[in-house]
């Protein structure tokens, strides 16, 4: 297990919403682990870094306007520059539209709707820790 572990809790909003339904894009997982990602580099690093490559994207539940998603991310191994996460979204609050315009259920198991691995890198002048 790392030391270093990142969460962040965000609520899918209509402007997220990118298709029919209210169906939110996955590419805006991929954006909340870039945010993940760039905690972990400044627990790790005191520097944002950048983020190289994914090399695993799995898409595994719909999100929908009106989610909480939590996005968690660990730094699993690094090189002298590169650091190795994995990360993973679950949802934990969905609405109820079919209850009223504003009902919402915390869901008793979150459900889990995306999972990715991929590498950063933090350039050794840039490193301070």
């Amino acid at each position: 297990m790392s030391e270093y572990k990142a969460m962040i809790r965000v609520r899918m909003s209509a402007k997220d919403a990118h298709y029919g339904g209210n169906l939110v894009d996955g590419a805006h997982m991929l954006h909340l682990f870039g945010d993940v990602a760039t905690e972990l580099l400044i627990q790790r690093d005191g520097d944002e870094g950048l983020f190289k490559a994914y090399d695993m994207v799995e898409f595994i539940a719909p999100v929908y306007a009106g989610d909480f998603i939590e996005a968690y991310g660990e730094i699993v191994s690094e090189g002298n520059t590169s650091r190795k996460m994995v990360f993973e979204a679950r949802k934990v609050i969905a609405p109820r539209p079919d209850v009223s315009d504003s009902a919402a259920d915390v869901l008793q198991e979150p459900v889990v709707v995306c999972r990715a691995s991929g590498t950063c890198v933090t350039p050794k002048k840039c490193q301070r820790k």
